[in-house]
């Protein structure tokens, strides 16, 4: 089944996590002086922007080099994001990933793996590998869905202040249990896929 650019771009928001995201960067951020934390998000998105690009203009080329499949790739990303959903559903005060960091925080944890994870690079390199021939499309997606954080991450404080942290989690276990679906999905795309294969050898 063909991937629309829609639903490319929900799965992308959901791997990136923009709104879950909010708790991570106001606590990392803190330490931060006001007038710097623009700057330091727009650095941090650019960074995650260059790195799922990087991944989808040569994610398929690393494939062949190493010899994976889109079969494993389908189970590789289907695990990943599954175990993150479940992160996202049952929330830990470390965040999804478990970092703490002091000081003003570079690449690590907030462009990667916060927002350009595991499960966001997987997502992209099967997105090209299944129609690269619409590679355009998915940059298009990469970017749109780079900017909602951007913007979703600079109203990170308000957004924090206004709607409150038990609201923001309940939010983030609802995306949680979406990508809980998605990652299935993916797990039994893979197990079919892999099924054909051995049927047919």
């Amino acid at each position: 089944m063909d991937t629309s650019f829609a639903s490319a771009l929900v799965i992308l928001l959901l791997v990136t996590d923009p709104v879950g995201n909010i708790p991570l960067f106001v606590a990392l951020l803190r330490p931060v002086a006001a007038k710097r934390r623009p700057r330091v998000i727009m650095r941090e998105c650019a960074i995650a922007l260059a790195v799922l690009v990087a991944f989808a203009l040569f994610g398929g080329r690393l494939l062949d080099i190493f010899g994976l499949s889109e079969r494993s790739l389908n189970l590789a990303g289907g695990v990943i994001l599954f175990l993150i959903a479940l992160r996202m559903i049952f929330h830990s005060p470390e965040g999804i990933f478990g970092d703490s960091h002091s000081g003003e925080p570079l690449i690590v944890p907030l462009a990667i793996p916060s927002i350009a994870g595991p499960a966001a690079i997987a997502t992209v390199v099967l997105l090209v590998s299944r129609a690269p021939q619409r590679l355009p499309e998915w940059l298009a997606a990469i970017v749109i869905a780079m900017a909602v954080s951007l913007v979703t991450l600079l109203l990170a404080d308000r957004i924090s202040r206004w709607v409150g942290e038990r609201a923001l989690a309940a939010f983030e276990r609802l995306m949680g249990l979406l990508l809980t679906a998605i990652a299935v999905e993916m797990l039994l795309r893979g197990i079919e896929a892999f099924v054909l294969h051995l049927r047919e050898s």
